[in-house]
């Protein structure tokens, strides 16, 4: 799930990423804004998810997707959006733009 917070002042927006998934120990995203890099999601006891605030600039869209413990790859099934990739499957989309 992503949730978007608009700053009156900046010219970005802070998305919060949410994922939960039942079985995962570790849960990584992997986007456009982390080179495609994996980054470690935290883990929420009490909403019982994995989280990560990411601050983006605004009127853009972004790829991405979650790595489930390092073998399980999946997307945001409340993303903005989905585009196909280059390995069969498709990218989740964050879409930055005030609405």
């Amino acid at each position: 799930m992503l949730s978007k917070r608009f700053f009156k002042t900046k010219e970005e927006a802070e998305v919060t990423f949410e994922f939960s998934h039942p079985e995962a120990q570790e849960v990584q995203l992997v986007a456009e804004f982390t080179d495609w890099q994996p980054v470690a999601m935290k883990f929420n006891k009490k909403q019982r998810c994995f989280k990560l605030k990411q601050r983006l600039p605004n009127d853009q869209q972004f790829h991405f997707r979650y790595l489930i413990d390092g073998t399980i790859w999946d997307n945001d099934h409340q993303a903005d959006g989905y585009v196909a990739n280059n390995f069969g499957t498709e990218n989740s989309i964050v879409n930055t733009q005030r609405v």
